[in-house]
Formats: C-alpha cells, sequence, structure tokens
C-alpha cells in the first residue's frame, strides 16, 4: 500500500459521538496484508431499520447481491465489511463465502443471517476465503464498544490513503439526534459508487420505507 497522503487530506478527523444502538469491533484476519485490521463487525440493537443503494454495475459482488436480497425486510443487526478482497467476479464460490460469513457473523452477534449486511473490497476475480472469518468475527463479537470511530474508518481502506469520516447533530423537536458515518474509495464513484463504500448511522427513530425514501433522493 501507498504510505503518501493526498494532499485532499482533511488537517484533522472529526470528533464522532457515540451513535445509540451502534457497537463496533475490528480485527486482523490477513485477507491480502499482515499487520493490519481488515474487517469490521458493527452490532446494532434489536428493531434497527436499514436502507441501502448500491452501484448500477451490470456485474455487482456476490455481497452487494446478498444485501439487496435482504433490504426488503427493513431490519439489520450486524454489518461486516472486508477489506483486502472484493469477493466480486466470483461466481458461485463468491456466494458461498457470502452465506457462510453470514452464518459466522449470525451466531457471533445472535441473529438471523438474513439480518447481517456484508460488504467487500479490494482485488477482484480471487475468491476470498470465508474461514479468514471463523473465530474473527467471535473474537471481534467480544469486543464490541461505541467507540472510537477512526478504527472502522481505518479498517475498511484499501488505495484510500486517509480514512473517511463524517458527523453532524441536528435538533428535531428538541431533541438532538446524531448523524455520523465512514466511507472508503479514491476515485471510486461511476458508474453511481461503483465500488466506493459508505455506511451512515443514526440514532433517529425512522421507519424503513421513510429510510429508504430519503437515501435515494437524488
Amino acid at each position: 500500500m501507498s504510505t503518501a497522503v493526498s494532499p485532499l487530506a482533511p488537517k484533522s478527523v472529526p470528533e464522532m459521538p457515540v451513535v445509540a444502538g451502534v457497537r463496533f469491533a475490528t480485527a486482523e484476519a490477513g485477507i491480502k496484508y499482515k499487520g493490519r485490521t481488515d474487517v469490521l463487525l458493527l452490532e446494532m440493537s434489536a428493531g434497527t431499520t436499514v436502507a441501502g443503494v448500491f452501484t448500477t454495475s451490470k456485474c455487482p459482488s456476490a455481497p452487494v447481491e446478498w444485501c439487496k436480497a435482504n433490504l426488503a425486510q427493513g431490519r439489520a443487526r450486524a454489518l461486516v465489511v472486508n477489506s483486502g478482497n472484493a469477493n466480486a467476479f466470483t461466481g458461485l464460490k463468491g456466494r458461498e463465502t457470502v452465506r457462510i460469513t453470514a452464518d459466522i457473523a449470525a451466531a457471533a452477534v445472535g441473529c438471523a443471517p438474513e439480518e447481517v449486511f456484508l460488504a467487500s473490497t479490494g482485488v477482484i476475480g480471487e475468491p476470498l476465503d470465508a474461514q479468514k472469518f471463523t473465530g474473527v468475527l467471535d473474537g471481534a463479537a467480544g469486543r464490541l464498544a461505541d467507540g472510537p470511530w477512526i478504527d472502522p474508518a481505518k479498517a475498511i481502506m484499501t488505495t484510500d490513503t486517509f480514512p473517511k469520516l463524517a458527523t453532524a447533530t441536528v435538533d428535531l423537536g428538541g431533541v438532538p439526534v446524531v448523524i455520523s458515518g465512514i466511507a472508503k474509495g479514491a476515485g471510486m464513484i461511476a458508474p453511481d459508487m461503483a465500488t466506493m463504500l459508505s455506511f451512515v448511522f443514526t440514532d433517529a427513530a425512522i421507519a424503513a420505507p421513510v429510510l429508504q425514501s430519503l437515501l435515494s433522493r437524488r
């Protein structure tokens, strides 16, 4: 990986507040690089709603297909993101890896596999070994915490030269609401997000159809 930092990198990262109902941990699975975190496990409280938008590529990865299939239920309990391997152009092997990974994550956090959302980023065309997650996700589940957000932002980086984080707190009817997010990607936004990944979380109680409508606005 390049150690050069983009001149566009901010001088500092924002102070990210706790988002109620969200805990996470990162781990080293050795998917591509040694000595760096490359897996994020994020747990969401029961009752969490979810919405999503995806790349318009005609060749989406196995994790994208999995997430699209499970998005309609509008519920999420866990998110697993790995860097180093995109699990794209991997055919049936890629789909099997997604299924096994979802099973491992579901067992680790105590939910249904369909409530686990997955994302992978990195090299394309190479099979991703699902056994890389065995033990790793169980260990991460035992270290879940509500901060610091810089850790998951770093774990999902690939060609990025700096972590990307953003947050805002707004007043809705006298109630403070936190909206925080992380992203990875360096010029990877066509067609419509392409291989860019972005995850946004809020402690606002929003029904899934409303959340989807807000997220889908252009």
